[in-house]
């Protein structure tokens, strides 16, 4: 009897692949609005600090790979052969499901490269996957959520911590801050300040227990350039209180909400809070991302095989 495969659908955000693609990957996050010239031109100023353009779709590729030679080595069950989905570059969300359907993929599990998963917008991820499949008539979705909560996740993070404590004298570890992060929502957002924000809290705890840390805070990063008010602390004002209110003198950041670098990470963090850092005479440590790490990638691993016993113990 042949082996069955199985879809992988990797979901994350996108990037652009090159300078010329900035406009229209801003113009489809806006909805289809074109970005003003003065947007614009701050856009391409962040991706020339960071060397031109992102590295996400090199690493989100990578991590596709990656996790599907994960599955793949377990033995005994079915196959998996992966699809790249985007949220706002090609290939879209959309395109992959298409593409498992042409394939004759009857079942995929679907997991967003994305830790918190309890907003309206990573929520679309999967919305948009299901949606796609309903339109063709398959294949059948079985969603992999929640796997910040998986072991092999909090472990990653906590021995991230330890190699950075590793680097700081003795003396100046009782003004260490570490500050876990995820990106901030408009607070419009119905869920902005419920599960979302619960979700980095239970994170950032397990973590913290892990790596046996006395203290820690949570804080929110990359808001919008929007009239909105968006959901805090900023992570940039948060520095200047633990430094000036707190007597911090290192801060060790770890943007947990994140599994890869890219802008968010290489400029907001690397380039703005470290200059704010500097600024204060500070120590700056970030730990490096998840990426394709084999810990990180065998604790999807972990999760992608759990949601499908577990989706294939649900009578149809």
């Amino acid at each position: 009897m042949p082996q069955q495969t199985i879809g992988l659908l990797v979901m994350a955000y996108g990037t652009p692949t090159s300078p010329d693609a900035i406009e229209s990957f801003y113009t489809h996050i806006r909805h289809g609005q074109k970005p003003s010239d003065a947007l614009l031109q701050d856009l391409k100023d962040r991706y020339r600090a960071i060397g031109g353009i992102s590295p996400l779709a090199r690493i989100t590729t990578a991590q596709a790979d990656a996790l599907t030679a994960a599955l793949n080595a377990r033995g005994d069950g079915p196959s998996f052969k992966p699809y790249i989905g985007l949220k706002h570059a090609q290939p879209f969300i959309e395109d992959a499901v298409a593409a498992m359907h042409r394939d004759g993929i009857t079942q995929a599990l679907a997991l967003a490269l994305t830790p918190y998963d309890g907003n309206a917008s990573v929520q679309d991820y999967g919305a948009r996957a299901q949606a796609a499949a309903t339109r063709l008539g398959g294949p059948e979705i079985m969603p992999v959520s929640g796997w910040y909560r998986q072991q092999k996740f909090v472990r990653y993070w906590a021995g991230q911590i330890a190699a950075a404590f590793a680097t700081i004298p003795v003396d100046d570890i009782r003004t260490t801050a570490v500050i876990f992060s995820a990106h901030s929502l408009p607070k419009s957002m119905p869920s902005a300040i419920g599960h979302y924000r619960r979700q980095l809290e239970e994170s950032a705890q397990s973590i913290a227990q892990a790596a046996q840390l006395g203290h820690y805070v949570t804080a929110w990063q990359s808001a919008g350039k929007t009239a909105d008010a968006w959901l805090g602390p900023d992570i940039r004002e948060l520095t200047r209180d633990l430094y000036r209110r707190g007597g911090y003198r290192t801060f060790v950041y770890c943007p947990t909400g994140f599994v890869a670098d890219h802008l968010e990470v290489l400029y907001d963090l690397d380039i703005e809070c470290r200059a704010v850092v500097n600024e204060l005479g500070g120590r700056y440590i970030r730990p490096a991302m998840p990426n394709a790490a084999p810990l990180f990638i065998d604790g999807l691993a972990d999760a992608a095989m759990d949601a499908l016993a577990q989706a294939l113990a649900v009578p149809a």
